[in-house]
């Protein structure tokens, strides 16, 4: 059983969890926060609040290299498999501190309580999609740490530190998103090649994501209309000041439909990583 420290307030939980290098203390934090928030025995913030760390607490593994030197493997071996169920974990993991992240960096923001329900439930998602993930490559006799990761997740976190509705174009909308892109073709692999276990969490990750990518549009547009903003137009604009590298389709159109991306946003988005 993990010995939790004394959660004062979402503040303070979140970046407890955020701060934890113990990957099994990070996960439970974030999951034992959102439990007392739901049940509303949190306060938002208090004085003795903990300082937001730049930087997310880890291991000393995985090795963290940039994008360009991680190999590409067959999923059609047990190697290749289990490589990108490490990946996926680490992107999990990073999902995990950006959904706290976004809760304890803006908690003075002039949002509804709801706004910070919606993310805790995101918070606690990617702390199970992470256990499960990690339990998986357990199975196949590997774990988180085994193989190198990319380092280039968390910049999205440190670029739009100071603008919330910066944070939501670029994380929700734009990397989460992106996960429901390429998800079903994952799944569809892992079936092709046996791992039935594999793609049946896949399946868990996926339905959860659109949750996600949903609340991410719905606060973004809930910004931009209290600033009589149009969303297409801040999007367009944010992306073009805020995110680095290409986004290509193809699109998973109908599961980003389903979470209230409309195609305004990323055919402008395709237009602007493209010129």
């Amino acid at each position: 059983m993990i010995k939790l420290p004394h959660i004062e307030s979402l503040r303070g939980g979140t970046t407890a969890a955020i701060s934890a290098a113990d990957l099994d203390l990070k996960t439970e934090l974030a999951q034992e926060t959102a439990r007392r928030w739901f049940a509303r025995t949190l306060s938002m913030r208090s004085p003795r609040d903990p300082a937001l760390p730049s930087r997310p607490g880890r291991p000393e593994k995985p090795e963290l290299i940039p994008p360009k030197h991680m190999k590409k493997r067959s999923l059609h071996t047990e190697k290749g498999r289990i490589a990108l169920l490490h990946a996926l974990a680490h992107i999990e993991l990073n999902a995990v501190d950006l959904a706290l992240d976004i809760v304890a960096r803006f908690t003075t923001e002039r949002v509804p309580h709801s706004f910070f329900d919606g993310w805790m439930q995101v918070a606690f998602e990617e702390a199970k999609h992470f256990r499960l993930i990690r339990d998986r490559l357990r199975d196949l006799g590997a774990d988180y740490g085994d193989l190198p990761a990319h380092d280039g997740l968390w910049q999205a976190a440190h670029d739009t530190r100071n603008d919330l509705t910066a944070r939501l174009a670029v994380v929700p909308l734009i990397l989460e998103a992106r996960g429901l892109d390429v998800t079903p073709t994952l799944q569809a692999k892992m079936r092709e090649t046996g791992d039935d276990a594999s793609a049946d969490i896949l399946d868990i990750i996926y339905n959860d994501e659109k949750g996600h990518v949903a609340v991410g549009a719905k606060w973004f547009r809930f910004l931009c209309a209290r600033e009589k903003k149009d969303p297409s137009a801040t999007f367009r604009e944010l992306v073009r000041t805020n995110f680095r590298g290409p986004l290509k389709p193809p699109f998973n159109d109908v599961a980003r439909a389903e979470a209230g991306l409309t195609p305004s946003f990323y055919r402008s988005l395709v237009s602007v990583s493209q010129s």
